[in-house]
């Protein structure tokens, strides 16, 4: 009897999932884009994700540390109240310059805590794409005690 319950309700779960909208699934950037993955610099992956490099630095809040004590784990936090289709992160200090891609919605809450890695001091970018067509972002410089790619 419990083998059935446990059977019945996997199934249900399983048929759930898969009746999502299309609408609710994000888009697979690495994909779509593979250009902005692979760029070395952080305005060459910009112009692969947005077709432009022209920043209103505005509308975005990024707060990092000003030293991070490991490069391997360093927290960014980043908000915006613009009404935006996405935000990226970038950095300059590793050899590929994106780091992450968030598609936002209606119901998008667009405040993030993340940890990124950073092999040497340099300068993190985020990029919020507005549904007006402008790119809002905000620029932190901060300096990497110890590399987060060598351990």
């Amino acid at each position: 009897m419990m083998e059935r319950r446990k059977f019945l309700s996997m199934t249900l779960g399983a048929l759930a999932l898969a009746v999502v909208p299309a609408s609710v699934r994000a888009e697979d950037y690495r994909k779509l884009k593979p250009s902005v993955w692979t760029a070395h610099t952080v305005e060459d992956a910009i112009k692969a994700m947005y077709g432009s490099n022209a920043l209103t630095m505005e509308g975005v809040k990024l707060t990092a540390p000003d030293v991070a004590s490991n490069g391997g784990a360093i927290p960014v936090d980043f908000s915006t109240d613009k009404d935006v289709k996405t935000i990226s992160v970038f950095q300059d200090a590793n050899p590929e310059a994106a780091v992450l891609v968030v598609e936002t919605n209606k119901y998008s809450v667009n405040k993030y805590s993340i940890k990124i890695k950073m092999a040497k001091s340099g300068t993190i970018t985020i990029v919020a794409e507005g549904k007006d067509g402008k790119l809002y972002a905000a620029k932190k410089t901060l300096d990497v005690a110890l590399g987060g790619c060598e351990g």
